[in-house]
């Protein structure tokens, strides 16, 4: 066709695309390296991925962080691997530390790795502060459903593997879905819940249905998929919605409808779901997610707490109270400093957000957990101060550290005055780890001074970069990284979303031209 409109078109061949899409590559992954090579601190985010059939698997590796070139947080993909059967923590861990060393990203700027709650994630990065690492097989199949039998029998073998020093963080809206999940555990809601889902079913098969129902309020009903975030909520919200079209047409095509009571049933566990939805749409984002959780899970326990006592469905009122609980349980390692598995990198998070932890300085639940955010600050920023020392020292040879003592004496001087080589000794003793100590305390009640005044800026990153420099010369930098990290891996996981047309039928790709498509795909415009 293009011949046929240009004849002096040259048509370019399978080569030259090919060339001209590692050219492009080449130069955007020199751009980030250059990027990733002067940031402070990263989040690494991955998650796993089968095809239908299981005839291949994909491993996907992101990374957050804040970009110092750009003035803002930047979420990219480094790496989108095949890997083999069975997806055991080994395979896991050779990966990623494969792709960060590609990528020239030391563990040291690593500040944790984000993954789901999947037992051999767990494994691979096993010195985990949050979530149990006994996380049941229950879970395990709700986060992970194609896993095969082969990687299940491995899991004692994956708990021997070798431990990388990476701290993981659960995926905070995976946890909020295994929450979520108890409405299918409930006899009185999951029968609703099928009823609903029979007359959605019936609607998607009839053409004149659909029809009919596009007439009436110019919306269709949709389905519900286990393995994606919110979507219970949506098929309900979307039956809510249409529900006057919906009678009228069931009611001529002569099928079965809801009962009033059903619809009623539905309307209140639509209230239930709706904060979970919210939060979710909000704690998925790619980037300055995580600094939300505290307030966010705070608001969800406040909610099932008010619709506990405001349902007129005891079946309803009983689900909240249990998923209370649940959430409790489940993020313990968040809310509660006692907790053996406590992790502070998330109420740090929270601490550095002015947006937000001004509004919950009065809450009696949180005067604890700022606490222990204040102790992760000052230790996170006095190792980074430290490290950074060790790194800008000369390397010194065995003759020249004989030497030094000697190059420290003071002079001989003609002056009576005596010498005290006590003094001298003390005087070239280090004193910056006093003095940043010292440092970032003053920075962080200069802070806090700060939160008793109303904010003005709409962002946290806002604030933070109108500050100066001087001052808050070691708060400051490590706000951005915290503000950076997102509270989830959707990132990772919506790589497949984008790039999984692919991988499919004659449209498959040779590995490293589908790593190099989707990371041009996935970073296009950053």
């Amino acid at each position: 066709m293009m011949e046929t409109m240009d004849k002096k078109l040259t048509v370019p061949k399978k080569t030259k695309i090919s060339n001209l899409i590692e050219k492009y590559y080449e130069a955007e992954s020199q751009k980030f390296k250059r990027r990733l090579a002067a940031v402070r601190k990263v989040s690494i985010g991955i998650d796993l991925w089968t095809k239908k059939g299981l005839t291949a698997s994909f491993l996907a590796v992101s990374a957050c962080f804040f970009c110092t070139e750009l003035q803002k947080p930047q979420h990219i993909l480094l790496a989108l691997e095949q890997v083999a059967h069975p997806h055991t923590a080994q395979i896991i861990k050779a990966c990623v530390d494969k792709c960060v060393q590609e990528w020239g990203i030391s563990h040291e700027k690593i500040i944790t790795v984000i993954t789901d709650n999947g037992s051999n994630m767990v494994a691979a990065f096993k010195h985990t502060t949050p979530e149990a690492e006994e996380a049941t097989s229950e879970d395990s199949e709700e986060e992970n459903p194609t896993m095969t039998e082969s990687e299940s029998e491995t899991e004692e073998d994956d708990q021997r593997c070798d431990d990388l020093d990476i701290q993981r963080t659960p995926c905070v809206v995976h946890t909020l879905q295994l929450v979520v999940h108890m409405i299918q555990k409930e006899t009185g809601v999951k029968k609703v819940l099928d009823k609903a889902r029979s007359v959605v079913k019936l609607f998607r098969k009839s053409s004149v249905a659909t029809q009919r129902i596009m007439e009436e309020c110019g919306l269709i009903v949709v389905n519900d998929c286990p393995t994606r975030w919110s979507s219970t909520f949506n098929m309900v919200a979307r039956l809510l919605r249409v529900k006057d079209a919906v009678c009228q047409v069931t009611n001529d095509m002569g099928w079965d409808s809801l009962l009033p009571s059903e619809w009623q049933k539905l309307k209140s566990l639509h209230e239930l779901l709706m904060p979970f939805a919210e939060h979710t749409q909000t704690l998925q984002s790619d980037t300055m997610s995580m600094s939300l959780v505290v307030p966010a899970i705070f608001d969800l326990l406040s909610h099932l707490t008010d619709f506990e006592e405001n349902t007129n469905h005891r079946g309803l009122a009983a689900l909240a109270q249990k998923m209370e609980r649940n959430i409790n349980q489940r993020c313990a390692w968040i809310l509660d400093p006692t907790d053996e598995k406590f992790s502070p990198l998330v109420a740090a998070a929270c601490f550095v957000n002015p947006t937000v932890c001004e509004t919950l300085l009065d809450d009696e639940n949180i005067p604890e957990l700022l606490k222990q955010a204040e102790e992760y600050v000052i230790q996170s920023t006095q190792s980074h101060s430290q490290h950074v020392e060790l790194e800008d020292q000369p390397e010194d040879d065995g003759e020249e550290i004989e030497k030094e003592p000697e190059e420290l004496e003071p002079a001989p001087s003609s002056s009576k005055q005596p010498v005290f080589r006590f003094l001298s000794k003390s005087r070239i003793k280090p004193k910056q780890k006093i003095s940043s100590t010292t440092s970032i305390k003053q920075q962080i009640r200069k802070y806090k001074e700060e939160l008793s005044q109303p904010i003005t800026c709409a962002t946290a990153t806002g604030f933070w970069l109108e500050k100066s420099d001087t001052f808050y010369h070691s708060l400051k930098p490590f706000a951005l990284d915290l503000l950076a990290i997102p509270a989830s891996q959707a990132f990772a996981e919506r790589v497949f979303s984008i790039t999984g047309d692919l991988t499919r039928g004659k449209r498959n790709r040779a590995r490293v031209m589908l790593a190099r498509s989707a990371f041009l795909k996935m970073n296009r415009a950053k």
